[in-house]
Formats: C-alpha cells, structure tokens, sequence
C-alpha cells in the first residue's frame, strides 16, 4: 500500500525544532515541579485517601513505587536528572519512553497533580511514537528531504506515523482547550463577566502580594474584570479551532496563547503547567514539522547520520517551514 502510493502522497516530517523545543518545555515543566517542591508536599496525605505515592495495581510499577518511600527524594532527584536530559534535547529516540515514564509515574502517584501534570502525562505519551523515528542526536538539528534514494519502507512508516502521532497531539490539545472554553460557560461568575474578579481576590489563588494592588484595581471596575474574565475563553475557543485557520492566524493565536499562560503563572503560580502548556500550543499553532527561526550552528550531524542522509534526511537546513518528504 505505501509502494503503490509512493508518487502521490507527501507526508511533512514530524521531527522539527518546533517539536523538540516542546519536549523541552514539557520536561522542564515536570522537572521544575520536582525539583522546587519537597517530597512531603508532593507526596504528602489529601482527605479521604492514604498517604502517597499511590501504588495499587499497575501502579507498583511507577517510578515513585518501585522502592520505598524513605528514598522518595532520591528518586524524586533522579527523575529530575532524567528530564532535564530530555530537555537538553539529547537523543530524542532514547529519551521518549523515560519522559513519558516519568511524566506519568508522578501524575499517578502524587497526591497534588495539576492539570498541567496530567497534560503532560498525556503529550509524553503520544510523543512517544514520533519520537522514536527521530533520528537525530539532538532535537536541535533540522532535517530536509532525503537526497537521491527514497526512503526505505520501514522509514515511510516511521515518517506517516510521526505526522499522524503528531496531527493526534494537535487535536488532543484543540480539545483540551474546547473543553476549559466551553464547560467554563456553565458557571455563572464566567458567563455574567465576573470570574476574575473572584479568582484576583481569592486568598489561596489569588495575584501575589506584589500584583494584587494591580488586579484589584482592574478587577474593581467592571469594563475591565468583563473584559479580563471573557477574553480567556474567547482565546480557548479560537485555539480549539486554529487547525481550520491559516498559519498567520495560528502564529498570532500562539502569541495570545504564551501571553495568557504567562498570566495565569503571574496571577496563580503555577510555573509547570504554563511550561507545559506553552509545549502544547507549540505543537498545535505550528504546521508538522515546523523549525524555529534560528538554528544552533554547533550541532552537527555525526558521520553516520551524514552517511545515512539518503535513507534518515539531510542534517540542518536553513529553512524553518516544516519539510515534506514523498512515501
């Protein structure tokens, strides 16, 4: 089926630098939680439970469960190092299946999971396919088309399974914000205008000590607080269905979407969930296989990756528009 559709079908390369700079955030996101928090607080007893990590079923095989909880620090501070080798961006083909391990292990067995937690657990996972086709050592590197010989048959399957692992990440996250757009109207304070006004003074979720005298003042007059409660969900709506618009309209979006994450971490503090959603829109406002606008010069394809052009794809080219190869 793929030899007979050979001519006719082209199929973007997943593995730009787009992609990987989501990894990198996505690990970071998880790395930062672990790192700055204590493992009591992660790990620590909630109502109507037993202390974490939880380990029933399929769960003993987490990384939190796997010993006991007296070296929880110890393994709290591998998973750490382990990320921040996924965010180095070494060996994306290597690294997958450890970030999403990690990534979910914590997600399952902490007693405080975030949103963000459970997003990446998610990412992790369904990267995992593409990543494992990348064949560069550092998701840093560019690839273009390959050169002179088409591609074997195992590498078209590895380059369609990447382009729809990574469409499926896309439509995950247009869900994600479909869903906090549209359940959100189902409460009062978010359909009348008046939510931020609740959340800005909240004393638990509330703007920190040093923006609250600037939220309260923009919370206190009405134009304002509408404005600052309706803007988020009519920005989740439209990145719910940025797949359907041009890549102009997805880039000015993705700008709107790093800006309102970056307020919720101003406003609530919660750093690894605007990491990792900020790897999520990545993905989703970028066509497939989109690089960056710049490239680390240093990072250079080993001899056997050169050799190999032919079959894997040349290393860093200068063009940052996702690539297209024929299966």
């Amino acid at each position: 089926m793929m030899r007979s559709l050979a001519a006719s079908v082209r199929v973007p390369l997943a593995w730009g630098t787009c992609y990987g700079l989501a990894r990198t955030l996505i690990a970071l996101g998880t790395a930062g939680t672990l790192a700055f928090s204590s493992s009591d607080s992660l790990f620590g007893l909630v109502s109507n439970r037993p202390k974490a990590p939880y380990c029933a079923g399929i769960q003993r095989f987490d990384a939190f469960c796997v010993t006991s909880s007296s070296h929880l620090d110890g393994v709290r501070w591998a998973c750490v190092a382990a990320l921040l080798v996924v965010a180095s961006g070494w060996r994306p083909r290597w690294t997958c299946i450890p970030h999403w391990y990690v990534a979910a292990s914590f997600y399952t067995s902490s007693s405080i999971p975030d949103g963000g937690d459970q997003v990446a657990s998610i990412l992790t996972l369904l990267l995992v396919p593409v990543a494992l086709g990348d064949p560069r050592r550092w998701h840093w590197q560019r690839l273009s088309p390959p050169a002179g010989e088409a591609p074997s048959e195992l590498r078209r399957w590895a380059i369609v399974g990447a382009a729809c692992f990574t469409f499926a990440i896309q439509l995950q996250v247009a869900g994600i914000y479909f869903q906090s757009s549209i359940a959100k109207l189902s409460h009062q304070e978010w359909a009348d205008g008046t939510a931020m006004y609740y959340w800005a003074s909240d004393p638990s979720f509330g703007a920190s000590s040093w923006l609250a005298p600037v939220f309260r003042v923009l919370t206190d007059w009405g134009p304002t607080v509408t404005f600052l409660t309706w803007a988020p969900i009519a920005l989740e709506f439209a990145l719910s269905i940025s797949l359907l618009m041009s890549r102009r309209a997805r880039l000015i979006l993705l700008v709107g979407g790093f800006t309102l994450h970056l307020m919720i971490g101003l406003l609530m503090g919660l750093w690894s969930f605007v990491l990792v959603m900020w790897g999520a829109l990545l993905i989703l406002c970028n066509p497939i296989g989109a690089s960056l606008p710049w490239r680390i010069s240093r990072l250079k394809a080993s001899p056997a990756e050169e050799n190999g052009a032919a079959d894997k794809g040349a290393m860093d080219t200068g063009d940052e528009r996702s690539t297209e190869v024929t299966v």
